[in-house]
């Protein structure tokens, strides 16, 4: 089930940990409203932090193109994988000592940072080897990398993610580099990324906050490293979370709340109720009947299929869908059956008072 809050997230949480693309932006583009919903948030008293899984951009690189959107942030707002990696370098390597670079200018900066120096020279005689995307690496680069984690030097991977977004549509990202490096020296680097917990860790650090929240739009990078971490999160669905890989999440990957965007900050979210989880047919412990109500919209299991109804706000039909179907795969082993469910209206439609949904009744 999720979580119930009776006041608004930005009062529950004094810091909200933002995963980037998908949640503030898409691509080059702003999410409608993100400027407005974090403006609110902030001026609410809830800490703000830009966490992402690139190790390429330097935390100012990624601060001017917030701003560029309309979104206030500063270098020390951005947290990146590349200064996670470094902050777990820099505890097992002596200051001042050489560590080579499989990736770029990120990296660079978040080891100098930590007082470490970068290299890319094997005749540098670097003690640990640390890898991240970059588009333009050079072959000879990884070549040279790879041949060093083979001789057993210490070795950490920004991230393991196997596709990136680019102006052409889905491209390889570092897990590919790191599933190569692995393959060719028979080794397993240490990951600062999400979906492990150095990421998050290295954001309450230097961002602060005692209760802080993950915001992110993706369920096996944000979501899985939230509950890896044991931190609360909401999932937005203004990224790559559809209904399909909604109610298919395993535990591992479900979210404390549920929101269509970021407007999920402002709001109380309701106690879903579990109604009835029983079985069907007594000889078939797969087919049970399960009823979940949030507010006034009932979704219900039956016969493996997902169905919702009532009057309430948009985000609550998803909120009781996802129960129902997560209540079901638990009881039976068996993802729910969508066919035939519509999703109602836009996922940019609010639940507060300033923007009210739409009732989900019109669209069922």
């Amino acid at each position: 089930m999720l979580q119930a809050s009776e006041s608004p997230l930005w009062e529950t949480y004094d810091l909200a940990m933002l995963d980037l693309d998908g949640v503030v932006y898409i691509g080059l583009e702003a999410v409608q409203g993100a400027s407005t919903h974090l403006d609110r948030a902030r001026a609410a008293g809830m800490r703000l932090a830009f966490v992402t899984n690139n190790a390429a951009r330097p935390p100012a690189a990624v601060a001017e193109h917030l701003r560029e959107l309309g979104v206030p942030a500063g270098s020390e707002d951005v947290v990146t994988s590349a200064q996670a990696a470094a902050r777990l370098l820099a505890d097992r390597c002596d200051p001042g000592a050489a560590v080579f670079v499989i990736g770029g200018q990120g990296l660079f900066e978040a080891l100098e940072e930590r007082g470490l120096r970068p290299v890319q020279d094997v005749a540098a005689a670097p003690v640990a080897v640390v890898s991240g995307y970059h588009r333009d690496l050079r072959w000879g680069t990884v070549s040279d990398g790879a041949i060093l984690v083979g001789r057993g030097l210490p070795w950490v991977a920004a991230n393991t993610d196997i596709s990136i977004p680019t102006p052409h549509g889905r491209g390889p990202g570092n897990g590919v580099l790191v599933e190569t490096v692995a393959r060719f020296a028979g080794a397993t680097p240490v990951v600062a990324g999400k979906p492990l917990s150095p990421l998050f860790e290295e954001t309450v650090r230097r961002v602060g906050g005692t209760r802080p929240l993950v915001v992110g739009d993706r369920l096996d990078t944000d979501i899985e490293g939230a509950v890896n971490g044991g931190y609360d999160s909401l999932l937005v669905l203004t990224g790559v979370t559809g209904l399909e890989e909604l109610v298919a999440a395993p535990s591992h990957q479900r979210p404390s709340y549920l929101s269509s965007d970021l407007g999920g900050l402002a709001v109380r979210h309701p106690q879903p109720v579990l109604h009835a989880t029983r079985s069907a047919h007594e000889t078939d412990a797969t087919d049970t009947e399960t009823t979940v109500e949030v507010a006034g919209v009932t979704a219900r299991v039956r016969h493996g299929r997902l169905r919702a109804e009532g009057k309430g706000l948009v985000d609550d039909w998803w909120r009781a869908v996802a129960c129902a179907a997560w209540r079901h795969l638990d009881t039976t082993g068996v993802p729910v059956s969508i066919d035939g469910l519509q999703p109602p209206g836009s996922v940019s439609t609010r639940n507060d008072d300033a923007a009210p949904s739409q009732p989900t009744g019109e669209h069922l």
